[in-house]
Formats: C-alpha cells, structure tokens, sequence
C-alpha cells in the first residue's frame, strides 16, 4: 500500500499558471450543478462516434512491469468488443518527487493527457490549486452514471471538490489509518514476553513493552522504529488532535472536539511537550535507535527479518499477511487508544484525475464506469491476463510459479489503487478473502470518524516563505526533537517554538485559519 510523505514542493510547482482556486467542498452533487470556471473541454465534448479509434494516455506511478503495455492491449480489445473503441499509452514514472515533478511540469507546459494517478501524498493539492484538472460537475453523471451513483451513496465527492467543482475521482474504499503498533511475537515469546494481542493501549503500556524487548535483546540495532512524526502521532491520537501537514499545514493541528476549528501550532501543545519528554528517553534507553535521523532502511523488510522487534502499524498492516520469509515467524498487534476518536483515511488517498486539457473527457469517464460494473475488465486490469499475469487459485489470484511482489511482471502494478473496487477485489497473497469487507467494518467503528476538513487544503500563495521557513526549522530542529536526538527536552521545545515564531507562524495562523473558517462555512451552506 502506498505511504504518505511529506516533502517541499519543487521548484516545477512555480512554473503552473492560472487563477489559485481555494479549497471548497459545498457541492457534492454534480449532476445539475453548473461549472464556476468551465473549460473548453468541458463546455464542448462530445461523445466520440464508435468508428473513430481513439488514443488515450494515462499516468501511474511506480515501476513499469515488463507485460504492462501487453495487458492493456487486451484492455483495450476487451473494451473495444464493449463498444468502446479506444486504445491506451500506458506511461510509468517513479514514484516521490520524480512523479509529483513531471506532473507540475507537463501542467505547466500545457501538455494534453487524459488521466492520471494522484493522492494527498503526491501532487494533488497542488495540482487542483493550480486549476490542472477538469471540472467534472457535468460530466461524470453523463458518462459514468454507474460510478457517479457509487460516489452519492459514499458521500466522498465533497472531499475532491474545488470551487464547487470536482476536479478528481477518488477511490471507492474505505479504510482507517488509526495509529497501532505490531511485535515479532516469535521473538518476544522466546524472551518470555507474552503480551496478549489487544493489550497494549496506552503509551504506558508501549512503553512497558518496549523496554522489556529492549532488556531481552540488548544487542539488537533497532528495538523500536521510532521515526519523527510517528511519536508525535501517536501522542496526536491520544488527545483527540486532527493534524493538518497532509493538507499542506505542517504540523498545525485543530482539536477534534472543537467546534470552532481553532488552528494551533503542534509544538506550542502540551501533546508536543510530553511527546519530547518520551522521545529523549527513548533515545537516551536504547529504544530509538541512534542513527534514526539518517536510517532510510525500508522498515518493513527489517520487521520481517527479525531486525525490528517493535513496529508502528495500522489495521490494514496488522492485519495483512506479513509474507515472512521464515515461516516459523508471528507477529501480534494492538490498537493504541481504541476510544479516541480518529479521523478515517481521506477518500484523496488515492485518485484518478482527467487533466484539464484532455480532449477525450467522455472516453475516459465510460471506461472508469465499465470498471465499476465490469468483473472481467477489472481483472484484466489490476491482474493481467490469467495464466500469464495471474493464475486463480480458487477466487485467489495468486503470481504464477516463479513470481512474487519483486518480479511480478505485471500484479501489484504502481498507482492501482485508485482503481480498486471492494465490490470485484479477489484474496491475494497480502490480503485473504473479506479482509476489505472488516477494513470497511472496523472504518465504521464509531470511533473512527469522517474527518471533518476532508478536502481542506492550505492555499500557500500568501504564504509560500513563511511555510517555507517552518519547513526548515522543523528539518533542523524539529526532527532532532521528535527523534529524541536533544540534551534537554524541555529547553529543546522552548528554542523550536521561539524559531518558529520568528519564522513567520503568527502570519501562517491567520492566514490557515481564515481558509479554515471559510471551508467550514461553505460546507454549512
């Protein structure tokens, strides 16, 4: 599953022209909606006669697999025997800032490609800041009534509308991302250590536990993967904070029971101070490992190979096969804090866009419907051809011999989730059959609630130097805090404040908090 970092915005993201747009959600219905800035593409596409071959080019992100350009040869025989007479140019750019990069780029140039994967994590904000995307109001109940019904009975387009406009299509999954933490429980048995699963709640008992794997296996690298921001999260869910760096606001949080949304700066909180406290001593006990601040080790290889005795995890991870290499191994999971309300993982997690210069808009709108209603089309595209890409084992679709997630020449292709559909997925090697259907249940869990500045985004044009400038002190000293890597916790927490208050902070508070305010506003109406 993909991740979620967070980086500065690249040069590429300046040469975008147009009119800033400002983060609405008030129209979440686009049929009988009329377009605020409507495009060219918008105003006068027409349905393409079912003669005329057309071409449509499409983004994902990820490594290109060998049999892609292959398989959607026969998605597009199979759509075409459908009444859809397209082909497709299948484009792969690594993911990170090479993709984020291109995107902004080819936006910027005017280019006129027709869709392409994005997500909060990626360049969606920008993107749809920067009008790059095609309004869709009218469109979408046209040409995929199919899936436009699915997104009315999920309510999720109001997190991609911009404007009164929804510029993206987002997944069709529901999914929480609540804060939880996993052990090698093969490991930790031979120690004598047998916390039942489910048992660990609270940062106390974390803290209990960690230090028991530290004294049992002393000689170990990494006892705990302690990364900055994740520490901090899990202080964030202890009291109930809705953290805004996804949507471009780093580390300003607002109270989830708060009901005027009052904008705060994380390090000015009591939760920052107690996370600084934690994280020196887990520094200074063994529990942070030392070199946490340069270690770019994938943390999941190092789990399962016995290196990482103690892992933060969701419930998607704790639950999913771990795919040890040692078959021997168990791992054993808890949920942190499970009354603490926790805002659901956003429907822009994972989105499909159609770029605003498009000339197919329709074409690619009928094929994204065929997707939602087709269970042969959906195979073809996340699995490829059967017997070559996939074989069935069952309703499983598993690699055929000889192939697993590493040298797959086509399943677990970059940028499909998007794409997934809970109403067509088959168990795989990672995830058995009804995992979507509990990862949906526990999402339902009252707890577990819609966040309420879904589809909230900073418009950083007033204050593009000032988020700058946080970026760097939080590089400079932030991390070091969070990592535990700091002489005095409290002296550490007094400096960070003071240099960000002189970094501009007042300035991003107002500014973020007027944008809040008008967000919320516009939701009421």
């Amino acid at each position: 599953m993909n991740k979620k970092p967070f980086t500065t915005l690249l040069a590429a993201t300046m040469l975008l022209s147009g009119v800033t747009l400002t983060a609405c959600s008030s129209d979440t219905k686009p049929s009988g909606s009329t377009p605020t800035t409507p495009t060219a593409a918008a105003d006068t596409q027409k349905p393409t006669s079912k003669e005329e071959e057309v071409t449509l080019k499409f983004y994902f992100g990820g490594d290109k697999k060998s049999s892609t350009d292959e398989v959607w040869k026969a998605v597009s025989d199979y759509v075409k025997s459908k009444g859809l007479n397209v082909k497709f140019t299948v484009n792969v750019i690594p993911f990170g800032d090479p993709y984020k990069e291109k995107l902004l780029v080819m936006s910027a140039s005017g280019d006129d490609w027709d869709m392409n994967y994005d997500g909060d994590w990626l360049a969606y904000r920008q993107m749809a800041s920067k009008g790059a995307y095609l309004g869709l109001n009218d469109l979408l109940p046209k040409y995929a009534p199919n899936l436009n019904k699915k997104y009315q009975e999920q309510g999720t387009l109001a997190a991609a509308t911009v404007n009164g406009q929804v510029v993206a299509l987002p997944w069709t999954m529901k999914m929480s991302q609540r804060p939880f933490v996993k052990w090698r429980a093969d490991l930790t048995k031979k120690a004598g250590i047998e916390p039942a699963p489910g048992s660990i709640k609270t940062l106390e008992d974390l803290d209990n536990l960690a230090h028991q794997i530290r004294k049992a296996y002393p000689d170990m690298k990494v006892a705990f993967p302690v990364v900055p921001t994740v520490l901090s999260g899990f202080f964030e869910l202890r009291d109930e904070l809705n953290d805004l760096s996804a949507q471009g606001g780093n580390q300003l949080v607002v109270e989830l029971n708060d009901s005027t949304f009052k904008v705060k700066a994380l390090e000015q909180t009591k939760t920052y101070s107690d996370m600084a406290k934690y994280a020196q001593k887990w520094y200074l006990d063994g529990i942070i490992n030392k070199d946490v601040l340069v270690d770019k080790e994938d943390p999941g290889p190092k789990f399962r190979n016995g290196k990482m005795l103690l892992a933060n995890s969701s419930h998607e991870w704790a639950n999913a096969e771990e795919n040890f290499s040692d078959k021997s191994s168990e791992r054993s999971s808890s949920q942190l804090y499970p009354d603490k309300k926790f805002p659901n993982r956003t429907a822009l997690a994972n989105v499909v866009a159609i770029n605003k210069n498009s000339k197919h808009p329709d074409l690619v709108l009928r094929f994204l419907d065929m997707i939602e209603t087709d269970q042969k089309l959906y195979d073809l595209v996340q699995y490829g051809v059967e017997g070559k890409n996939y074989i069935l084992d069952g309703k499983t679709a598993n690699y055929p011999a000889g192939m697993n997630a590493t040298t797959s020449n086509y399943m677990e292709w970059g940028g499909q989730w998007a794409l997934w559909k809970p109403q067509f997925m088959r168990p795989n090697p990672t995830y058995k059959e009804g995992f979507w259907v509990k990862e949906a249940e526990f999402a339902n869990d009252p707890s577990n609630i819609t966040n309420p500045l879904d589809g909230f985004f900073v418009v950083s044009d007033k204050i593009k130097n000032e988020l700058a400038q946080r970026d760097q002190v939080q590089n400079e000293l932030g991390r070091a805090i969070e990592a535990g890597a700091v002489k005095d916790a409290d002296k550490a927490v007094s400096e960070y404040i003071e240099k960000q208050k002189a970094a501009g902070l007042d300035r991003i508070i107002v500014e973020v908090q007027k944008q809040v305010d008008a967000f919320i506003a516009a939701k009421k109406k």
